[in-house]
């Protein structure tokens, strides 16, 4: 059954994000399962598919069910505190498993090197905080173009996606969505070590961002009205685009934000979003940013709805 006061809780986590922002790697759960999965990944075989493949499924199983088993843990710790006290307390741990601030200040640090034509920086950033892909041949629009992409595409993993599991499951649902996440991430790469080591974590985020990805991509479109930006272009260039990139679910945001930014965002070699549209310039770093921003907006907005709805149906009945 839907507890009403997840609406509250998430929409106040999303507050405390904004205003704190990650805490330090020693106390965040998400570095945690980080390490746990490199742990286990250093102790895999290296060769073949079958036992490579098991020893991914062993990671994701045991890995889900140690984050499930904290979160219950630590719910039901809170929910002894007196009520006040027990939502932000759940709150603050519940934004961990969120990254609305880290995403803009890792946009700004970027456009700001790119505004100083400190082209390298901006590369060296872009590395650093967002992709991690080889970004030392890459132009400036290419750096501004990953930006965008990385932003767009993180409003739903590192945002919407962790709320959405959090109304539907509280504390477990997000640290679990959190595991999978992180453990694709870490894992999910076509290369001879982890094509089969990685392949049911990648399934397992594919699933699992199905919904959220297109969440995103809706509230990109109301936030890009929302913030003056052109949304019925954000709204074709979603539907035209939105199944052009090899994930079922990354396209979507990144064609949405492409949209309504008005610029075309491109992998060489991998797609092309906007096609047709003028290459973005670091300027429109800020513009993205802004649409997280409205996303934001939009999603602690439609928590507290859900859960007074919620808490209204629940005393009728």
């Amino acid at each position: 059954m839907y507890n009403p006061e997840r609406g509250l809780i998430g929409a106040l986590a999303l507050v405390i994000d904004a205003l704190l922002g990650d805490p330090p790697n020693r106390f965040h759960p998400v570095a945690w399962m980080g390490s746990f999965i490199h742990s286990l990944a250093q102790r895999t075989p290296r060769r073949g598919k079958g036992l490579p493949l098991l020893s991914g499924g062993f990671i994701l199983l045991s890995g889900g069910l140690l984050s499930v088993g904290f979160g219950l843990w630590l719910q039901r710790l809170c929910r002894r505190l007196p009520a006040p006290i027990s939502y932000l307390c759940e709150a603050l741990l519940f934004s961990t498993t969120i990254a609305g601030r880290g995403l803009a200040s890792a946009g700004h640090e970027i456009e700001a090197a790119l505004s100083q034509q400190n082209l390298p920086e901006a590369r060296r950033l872009l590395s650093w905080h967002l992709v991690s892909r080889d970004t030392g041949a890459l132009s400036a629009a290419q750096v501004s173009a990953a930006t965008i992409e990385s932003i767009a595409e993180n409003s739903s993993d590192g945002l919407i996606a962790p709320l959405f599991y959090y109304q539907l499951a509280g504390l477990p649902g997000a640290f679990l969505y959190r595991f999978a996440n992180t453990a694709d991430a870490m894992l999910g790469y076509h290369d001879a070590r982890h094509e089969w080591l990685g392949k049911l974590p990648a399934r397992l985020d594919d699933l699992l961002n199905l919904i959220p990805a297109r969440l995103t991509a809706g509230l990109i479109v109301l936030s890009a009205a929302l913030r003056g930006l052109n949304w019925r272009r954000a709204l074709f260039i979603w539907r035209r685009d939105a199944s052009r990139t090899a994930s079922p679910n990354a396209g979507q945001p990144m064609s949405a934000a492409a949209g309504a930014l008005g610029v075309e965002l491109e992998k060489v070699g991998y797609y092309r979003l906007g096609e047709g549209q003028p290459p973005p310039r670091s300027r429109d770093i800020s513009l993205s940013v802004r649409l997280l921003q409205g996303v934001t907006l939009l999603a602690g907005f439609s928590c507290i709805l859900i859960g007074l709805f919620s808490g209204l149906r629940r005393r009728r009945s």
